[in-house]
C-alpha cells in the first residue's frame, strides 16, 4: 500500500485501538479521558477532510490489499461523495460525541467501558460507509450491531435495557443475514465482489434474473437497520441506552446505514418500477407512523427517537422517488438531520441530566438556568422546521421541488411529506423551545447550566446547520454536490441556497410552517387522542415481537423434547442413518455408483489377514459380554495395521497399531469402572435395526471407497508434499510432516477434541462410580 493508503487503513483500525485504551486512560484521567479519546475522531474528520478537494472535482478514491487471494476477497475501500459524507458527520459529531460523553457520565464507574463501546461503534460505523468489498461491507455491518447490542444494554441491571439490547440484536442481526444473502445474490448475478466493480455493471443488475431476489434481501437489510415501519420498534426502544449512545445512533450512525446502502445502491439497482414503488411506500407510511407515535410521547428522547424513524422513512422515500431532485433533497436532509437531531438529543440529555427528569410536563422556564443550552436548543428546533436561514430550510425547499412534479403518485407523497413535516415542526419547538419557556416549574434538581463539555456539542452542531446555509456554495461545492452525484451515479449541481425562491415548493413550506404552528399549539390534546387510538389498536409491533420471542421459544421447547429427548441410542441410530443416506442418495441421483470392482487374485498372507478380520468381526458379533467384544473390537484394527505394514506403509502400520491397542485399553479401562450389565439386553427388533443401520452404512462406505478407487488419481499434492517436507519442515518422513506441519493447527485441533472428551469420560465414570448399583433392566 501506499502511503496515503497506510493512513486510511491506521484511521480504520485506529477507533478500535482507543477502545482498547480507553479503560486504562479513563482510570487514570477520569472524564478528562474524553479529552485525549477525542483526539482519534479529530485524527479520522482531518485524515478524510484532505480528501475533499479530490473527491468535489469528480474522482473516487480507493485502496486496500488482498486479504484472501484463493477467495479473491480484500480488504479494500472506496471514498466517493457518499462515504466521504458519511465518514465526515461520523467522525465529526463523533468527537463531539466523546466529549459530551466525558461531562454526561462524569462519575460513573463504568465510563472506561462506555468510552471503549462507542469508539468501538464508531470505528464499525466508518468502516461500513468506506468498505468497498463486500465482505468487508457486511463485517462491518453485523459489528455495528453487536456494538449497538452493547451499548443500548450498558446499564444491563435493568430489565428494559436488556430486552430493548436484545431486541435491537435479533432485529438488525436478522436483517444482516438478509443483507448477505442479498450480496451473493449480486455477485452471482454480476460477477461483482466489491461496490465499486458493482458500480460499473451498468443496467446488468437491473436486468438480471436474480434481480428481484437480490432487491428483497437487501431491502431487508436496509428496512431493518433504518427502523422501516414494521420493523421501527427497536429504535424507540433503544432509548434506554445513554443519552449520548442515543445522539450518536440517530445522528450520524447506525440507523443511517440502510439508508447509506440504499443511496449506494441506487445507480444499479434504482430506475425500476419496484423500486421507485416500494421505497416509497414504505418510506411514506413510516413517516407518517414515526410523525403520530412521537405526538404520543412526553418524554423528550421518545419524542426525538419516534421523529428519527419519521427522517428515515422520508429518507427512504425520497431515494426511491426516482427524481434526480428528491436524490438531492435525500441528501440535503440528511446532512441537516445530522446536525439538528444531534444537537436537539444532547440538548435533551442535558435538560435531564441538569433537572433529573426529561418529562415534557414537568418542565418550563429553563431558559434562564440554562441560557446556553437554551440558544442551542431553539437555533436546532429552527433548522428542524425548516426555517430560513437554516441547512433544515434548504432541505425542506427541495423535498417538495423533487416530490411535487405532478400527477396523482406525486400529489399523494406530497401531502403525506406535508404532514409529515408539519408534525415534525411541532415536535421540535416541542423539544427545543417548550422546557425553557413559559413559569418555571419545580424540578427533581436544581436547574442550572451544565458543564462546557455538556453545552459544546449541541451549540457546534447548531451553529453548524446556520453556516451550512449561509455558505451554501462552500456546503455543496465540498459535501452535497459530490454526495447527490455518486447517488445518482451522475454529475449533479445543487444551487440553492437560504434566498427564497417563490413558486410551489416555497408555498408549500410556508403551509409546512403554518400547519406545523397549529399542530404546535395543539399538542396536548393531539397527545391525549393519540393515546385514546394506540388503546383502542391495542396491539403493535412491539408487542408483536414479544409474542414471536416467546413463539420462538415454545417450538424450540417441542423440537428439542423430540429431537433431544436425552436417550445416545437415538441420537446414534439417527446419526448413522443420515450418513448413510448423504452417501447413497447423491450416487444414486447422479449416476456415481462404482463399476464392478476386478477381482485380483490374493496371496495366502493377505488371505491370512482377511481371515483374521473375519474372525475379530465374528467375535465381536457373538460376543457375549461388552469386556469380549471391545477386545475383539481392535483385531479390525490390528488387520488394517498388517495391511499398511505388507503394503510398504510401517509408519502408518505403527500408528494403527498404538491407536487400537491403546483404545482397546481405555474402552476396556472404562468399561470396568462403569457399572453397567455386562450383556447386551436388546430386544429382536432392536438388534434388526441396528444390523439394518450398520449393514447400510458399510454399504454406503464401501461404494463410496470404490468410487474413489475408481477415480484417476491425482498426484499434485501427493507431488507437493514430497518437494516440501524436506525443503519448508525440515523433515524426511512425509506423514510425520503433515501432520505436525503442515497440518499442525488440525492436529492441536484433534488433540484437544481427544482430551476434553477424556475428562468428559472422567467426569462421567466419577459420577457413575457415585451411584449405587441398579438392577439391569432392559436397554441401557
Amino acid at each position: 500500500m501506499a502511503d496515503g493508503q497506510w493512513l486510511t487503513f491506521v484511521a480504520l483500525i485506529l477507533p478500535f485501538a482507543g477502545a482498547a485504551a480507553a479503560p486504562f486512560l479513563t482510570r487514570a484521567l477520569g472524564h478528562n479521558a474524553a479529552w485525549v479519546l477525542a483526539l482519534v475522531p479529530v485524527f479520522l474528520f482531518v485524515h478524510f477532510a484532505g480528501f475533499l478537494g479530490a473527491i468535489a472535482a469528480g474522482d473516487a478514491v480507493g485502496g486496500g490489499y488482498s486479504w484472501i487471494d484463493s477467495l479473491d476477497v480484500d480488504f479494500s475501500w472506496y471514498l466517493d461523495g457518499l462515504s466521504l459524507t458519511f465518514a465526515l458527520l461520523i467522525s465529526g459529531i463523533g468527537t463531539l460525541i466523546v466529549l459530551y460523553s466525558g461531562g454526561y457520565l462524569k462519575g460513573h464507574r463504568q465510563q472506561g467501558r462506555f468510552f471503549s463501546f462507542i469508539l468501538m461503534f464508531m470505528g464499525a460505523m466508518q468502516g461500513l460507509v468506506v468498505a468497498d468489498s463486500f465482505l468487508m461491507l457486511f463485517v462491518f455491518w453485523e459489528l455495528t450491531s453487536i456494538a449497538s447490542f452493547l451499548l443500548i444494554g450498558f446499564d444491563h441491571g435493568r430489565e428494559a435495557a436488556r430486552r430493548a439490547a436484545l431486541q435491537a440484536l435479533i432485529v438488525t442481526g436478522a436483517g444482516g443475514l438478509s443483507l448477505l444473502a442479498g450480496l451473493l445474490v449480486i455477485r452471482n448475478a454480476t460477477g461483482a465482489n466489491s461496490l465499486s466493480a458493482l458500480l460499473q455493471v451498468g443496467d446488468g443488475l437491473r436486468e438480471a434474473p436474480l434481480y428481484l431476489a437480490a432487491l428483497l434481501l437487501v431491502l431487508g437489510g436496509a428496512f431493518t437497520k433504518s427502523a422501516q415501519f414494521p420493523f421501527h420498534f427497536w429504535l424507540p426502544n433503544a432509548m434506554e441506552a445513554p443519552t449520548p449512545v442515543s445522539a450518536y445512533l440517530h445522528s450520524a450512525t447506525m440507523v443511517k446505514a440502510g439508508v447509506y446502502l440504499l443511496m449506494r445502491l441506487n445507480p444499479v439497482m434504482g430506475e425500476t418500477a419496484l423500486w421507485e414503488t416500494v421505497l416509497p411506500v414504505f418510506g411514506g407510511t413510516t413517516l407518517i407512523v414515526g410523525t403520530l407515535l412521537a405526538v404520543r410521547q412526553t418524554d423528550l428522547k421518545l419524542m426525538l427517537a419516534y421523529t428519527t424513524v419519521a427522517s428515515l422513512g422520508l429518507l427512504v422515500m425520497l431515494t426511491g422517488f426516482g427524481s434526480e431532485v428528491a436524490v438531492e433533497a435525500a441528501v440535503l436532509y440528511l446532512i441537516a438531520h445530522s446536525m439538528f437531531k444531534g444537537a436537539l438529543f444532547m440538548v435533551a440529555g442535558a435538560v435531564d441530566h441538569e433537572t433529573g427528569t426529561r418529562d415534557l410536563t414537568k418542565l418550563g422556564g429553563l431558559r434562564r438556568a440554562m441560557p446556553i443550552t437554551f440558544a442551542a436548543a431553539l437555533l436546532a428546533a429552527m433548522s428542524m422546521g425548516g426555517l430560513p436561514p437554516f441547512f433544515g430550510f434548504l432541505a425542506k425547499e427541495e423535498i417538495y421541488a423533487g416530490i411535487g412534479t405532478g400527477g396523482s403518485w406525486s400529489l399523494f407523497f406530497t401531502a403525506v411529506s406535508l404532514i409529515g413535516n408539519a408534525l415534525m415542526f411541532a415536535i421540535g419547538f416541542a423539544v427545543g423551545l417548550r422546557p425553557f419557556t413559559g413559569e418555571t416549574v419545580e424540578t427533581p434538581r436544581h436547574a442550572h447550566e451544565g458543564p462546557v463539555l455538556l453545552w459544546l456539542g449541541p451549540v457546534v452542531l447548531a451553529a453548524a446547520g446556520l453556516l451550512a446555509a449561509l455558505f451554501s456554495g462552500f456546503s455543496h461545492y465540498f459535501l452535497s454536490s459530490p454526495m447527490a452525484s455518486a447517488v445518482t451515479g451522475r454529475p449533479v449541481e445543487i444551487a440553492i441556497s437560504v434566498v427564497p425562491h417563490i413558486g410551489l415548493p416555497l408555498l408549500l413550506s410556508a403551509v409546512t410552517i403554518v400547519l406545523g404552528i397549529g399542530a404546535y399549539l395543539t399538542l396536548d390534546p393531539a397527545r391525549h387522542a393519540m393515546a385514546r387510538l394506540l388503546a383502542a389498536i391495542g396491539w403493535g409491533p412491539d408487542r408483536g415481537f414479544d409474542q414471536f420471542v416467546r413463539g420462538t421459544i415454545r417450538l424450540s421447547v417441542f423440537v428439542t423434547r423430540i429431537v433431544q429427548n436425552g436417550r445416545l441410542d437415538i441420537y446414534m441410530t439417527a446419526t448413522f442413518i443420515a450418513l448413510a443416506l448423504s452417501l447413497l442418495v447423491p450416487m444414486i441421483r447422479f449416476g456415481e455408483l462404482p463399476s464392478w470392482p476386478v477381482f485380483v487374485p490374493l496371496r495366502f498372507y493377505e488371505w491370512t489377514v482377511l481371515v483374521i478380520a473375519l474372525i475379530g468381526l465374528a467375535a465381536v458379533v457373538y460376543a457375549r459380554d461388552r469386556l469380549t467384544a471391545i477386545v475383539s473390537l481392535g483385531i479390525q484394527g490390528f488387520a488394517v495395521a498388517l495391511l499398511f505394514m505388507l503394503l510398504g506403509a510401517p509408519d502408518l502400520s505403527f500408528t494403527q497399531f498404538m491407536v487400537e491397542t491403546l483404545s482397546v485399553v481405555i474402552l476396556a479401562l472404562v468399561m470396568t469402572r462403569l457399572r453397567l450389565s455386562p450383556a447386551d439386553h436388546r430386544p429382536l427388533g432392536q438388534r434388526t435395526l441396528d444390523v439394518s443401520v450398520a449393514a447400510l452404512c458399510g454399504t454406503a462406505l464401501g461404494l463410496l471407497l470404490l468410487r474413489v478407487s475408481q477415480l484417476p488419481f491425482d498426484l499434485a499434492l501427493s507431488d507437493f508434499f514430497a518437494e516440501n517436507a524436506r525443503v519448508i519442515a525440515h523433515g524426511r518422513n512425509i506423514v510425520n510432516v503433515i501432520i505436525v506441519d503442515f497440518r499442525g493447527l488440525d492436529t492441536l485441533g484433534e488433540i484437544a477434541v481427544v482430551m476434553i472428551a477424556g475428562l468428559a469420560i472422567l467426569a462421567l465414570v466419577r459420577i457413575q462410580a457415585g451411584k449405587p448399583a441398579a438392577k439391569p433392566a432392559g436397554r441401557d
